[in-house]
């Protein structure tokens, strides 16, 4: 006759089955004790941290006394309207523009010929080596391009070779090296930005593109269009939420990056390195507060219209 279970662990098995039954016929209770804990944590440590942060914004900074007092203030806003703050966010937001561009100008074609040229091994091959450089540590890699930039670099030597330096000066009109090398000019800050960011373009592109059925541009040339125009009337229009999911990384990491413009570049400020040298430095946290300010607004607005553009769709 085979043994009962003792009283305790019958219990305490009714007990689980209850609550699991329980769960089961109650989803959205099942959802909510699932997504307490990620956003409880993601509540009172983030977003509170950046609240608690922004709040700071609107107090004002004692000079004289170096600290920082709970008075009301909006002056730390009217201070970005200087021309020299307000030159730091014009350059900011003119670089993350340009690293955009550039990104999708570069990625496209590497992502179109992932997607409907390369085989399976090429195409793991491509995979792998567009992840491959983000393994490496960020600061090794930013270090790693000041000596290619650097005189006697590779990159200076292509360039200087091939002529692109005086290229583009004679088409911008402007100085292209800053001082002697790549590596304290704004185009080399663009290299690099665009050299770390170019995977976050890469991959959500190919996505987008692979999306798009291939019978649509087989289509448009068996009907006359030439190459061009089945690229501008039916490629580009499907894959470009991509683009614009692409884009989101690349905007907003060179809206917020001060690492890059630290060690490449001209001497120029850019809004991270600004909000670190006031509250890290002088600290000054209530400007600081205020430059943070500046691109969450900015980034705020273009979620805004990227998500009227379908690019969350193509993540």
């Amino acid at each position: 006759m085979p043994e009962l279970a003792p009283l305790p662990a019958l219990q305490r098995s009714g007990l689980r089955q209850h609550i699991a039954d329980v769960l089961y016929q109650r989803r959205t209770l099942t959802l909510l004790l699932m997504l307490t804990p990620p956003l409880l944590w993601f509540g009172v440590v983030y977003v509170g941290s950046l609240l608690t942060l922004l709040s700071q914004s609107v107090f004002r900074f004692d000079e004289m006394a170096m600290s920082v007092t709970t008075e009301f203030t909006l002056e730390n806003f009217r201070s970005l309207l200087v021309p020299a703050n307000y030159d730091i966010v014009l350059r900011t937001l003119g670089m993350a523009v340009a690293v955009t561009l550039g990104a999708v100008a570069i990625g496209f074609p590497m992502a179109y010929y992932m997607a409907h040229h390369a085989g399976p091994r090429e195409k793991g091959f491509f995979f792998v080596s567009i992840m491959l450089p983000m393994w490496a540590s960020y600061i090794v890699k930013a270090y790693a391009w000041t000596v290619l930039l650097a005189q006697g670099g590779a990159i200076y030597w292509l360039f200087t070779q091939a002529g692109l330096l005086g290229l583009l000066e004679a088409v911008l009109r402007i100085p292209v090296l800053g001082g002697d090398t790549l590596a304290t000019s704004n185009l080399g800050r663009f290299l690099v930005f665009t050299y770390i960011w170019l995977p976050f373009m890469v991959l959500p592109i190919q996505a987008a593109i692979e999306r798009v059925p291939s019978n649509l541009l087989l289509a448009s040339s068996d009907l006359g269009a030439r190459p061009w125009q089945t690229f501008r009337t039916v490629l580009w229009p499907l894959a470009f939420p991509g683009v614009v999911a692409g884009s989101i990384f690349t905007f907003s990491l060179t809206l917020g990056d001060y690492i890059i413009p630290q060690l490449i570049g001209p001497s120029g400020l850019f809004i991270g390195n600004m909000v670190y040298t006031l509250q890290g430095t002088i600290g000054n946290l209530p400007l600081a507060a205020a430059f943070t300010c500046v691109p969450i607004v900015l980034i705020t607005i273009y979620l805004s219209m990227a998500r009227r553009l379908g690019a969350f769709n193509a993540l």
